[in-house]
């Protein structure tokens, strides 16, 4: 019985390492939402993540990340962070870091003032990158150019089986249907942990308005696209309950723009 028993788990530890290794090709996304009241919350926050939070992440080693806010959306004002790991264990050890910097952890004692709260509410997602899209897009830096504009799709799913099929539906051939038109990812993830799940998120980046809108009614009347969302099972009403998609500015100080 104890080896039955002995073979059992080791053959599982077996399992579980592979699990993991599978795990460590997608990276993980943080994205952190600052909730806020008009007044002096935002121009606080913008100066602690820009002035503490940036520098001590990245004397971590932390990275890709994006700081943004939205130009509309629900929920406003807000600022939302999103930072890319290659593995739990790099959030981690990275979490670690940062808390014991010490320049860090005297400002944030500053920012984190009881008397005089510097936001409503914090929230935090963590996405699973798409295994056809395994790692974060940074857009090409060009201090010459004009900070883009981004949308951030989440689609709200009817279950666990739905939102992997809908994931899948963007690894078979949706995302490549927006890269060929001309439409950047920046990431694609399925939510872990978070609010109104199941659901699974992505964002896109366009020089402007104009280029999202001629993009989109490109995508929509794209026969690659007609052909994908035809077959049985991918339909909207089939796998999708919701759709949200703000758009969003990088803030002065992202290092994705």
């Amino acid at each position: 019985m104890q080896r039955r028993n002995f073979v059992s788990l080791s053959a599982a530890a077996g399992l579980t390492g592979a699990a993991q290794a599978a795990a460590s090709k997608n990276a993980l996304f943080h994205l952190r939402y600052y909730y806020l009241r008009q007044g002096t919350q935002p121009g606080r926050t913008q100066k602690y993540l820009s002035d503490v939070w940036l520098p001590a992440a990245r004397r971590a080693g932390v990275g890709p990340v994006g700081i943004f806010s939205p130009m509309f959306g629900e929920r406003s004002p807000y600022i939302l962070t999103v930072v890319s790991y290659p593995s739990f264990a790099a959030l981690e050890a990275s979490a670690y870091q940062v808390a014991a910097d010490k320049e860090f952890a005297k400002a944030a004692e500053e920012y984190n003032s009881i008397q005089d709260p510097p936001y409503v509410r914090q929230e935090s997602e963590l996405l699973r990158a798409f295994d056809g899209s395994p790692a974060m897009e940074v857009p090409p830096t060009d201090p010459k150019r004009p900070a883009r504009i981004f949308e951030l799709r989440t689609y709200e799913s009817l279950n666990e089986v739905t939102v992997q099929r809908k994931a899948k539906m963007f690894d078979d051939g949706e995302a490549g249907i927006f890269r060929r038109l001309g439409m950047s990812p920046v990431f694609f993830g399925v939510a872990l942990f978070g609010r109104n799940l199941p659901k699974l998120s992505y964002m896109l980046s366009y020089d402007d308005m104009a280029a999202r809108e001629k993009l989109w009614r490109a995508f929509g009347s794209d026969p690659e696209w007609k052909k994908l969302r035809a077959q049985p099972g991918l339909s909207d009403a089939e796998i999708v309950s919701n759709i949200s998609n703000p758009i969003l500015r990088p803030l002065s100080f992202s290092p994705i723009r």
